[in-house]
């Protein structure tokens, strides 16, 4: 089902396009956008559809995508690293979450939460600072690819402390709350 129609001459004008524009990228005449925005037609499915998913095409490219807020080349902890060394990282780069890598692929993340959780509440017995991350990480945090969009990544921080962007498989990047925040407040 296609959004109302109404709504084309709003979108249209959103992306700054004129009506000859906006008929180019959806292959009908610029008089039948007219038409169509005016009331004057009985609307073609097919047309209205190609006008709507140019409309979208448009909106997509212009919304900001995650290799435009990431940080580049993350602060990473191996698996293998004790909690002691953990915290030591993220006081060092003033961070509350770190992924966990296994060499080169990220196995996991751990964040203030779960380290005062095995500092504070430890009850197997085993000091916390004679355990490696391995033993305490969180599951890994989802991955996207550079171009994934804000509406994506606004959605996966809701459930995740972090995402991770990839480029032909290698981790590049990661996003966090606060680099939301910052497309917000910029």
């Amino acid at each position: 089902m296609l959004p109302a129609i109404e709504i084309i001459p709003e979108r249209r004008r959103k992306l700054g396009l004129t009506q000859s524009q906006l008929a180019d990228l959806a292959g009908v005449s610029q008089s039948y956008i007219a038409k169509l925005e005016a009331g004057k037609i009985e609307p073609s499915y097919l047309k209205v559809k190609s006008i709507f998913e140019s409309l979208d095409k448009l909106e997509r490219k212009k919304e900001v995508q995650a290799i435009e807020i990431m940080t580049e080349n993350p602060v990473i902890v191996q698996q293998t690293a004790t909690i002691q060394e953990t915290v030591e990282i993220m006081r060092r780069n003033n961070f509350s979450q770190l992924p966990v890598f296994d060499s080169d692929k990220a196995v996991g993340g751990v964040s203030e939460r779960t380290l005062l959780d095995q500092i504070l509440y430890n009850d197997d017995g085993i000091p916390a600072n004679r355990k490696q991350v391995k033993d305490i990480m969180d599951d890994s945090w989802p991955m996207v690819s550079e171009d994934a969009p804000l509406t994506l990544l606004s959605n996966l921080l809701k459930y995740y402390p972090a995402i991770l962007v990839q480029r032909q498989g290698q981790v590049v990047g990661i996003i966090t709350k606060a680099d939301l925040l910052g497309v917000f407040s910029g």
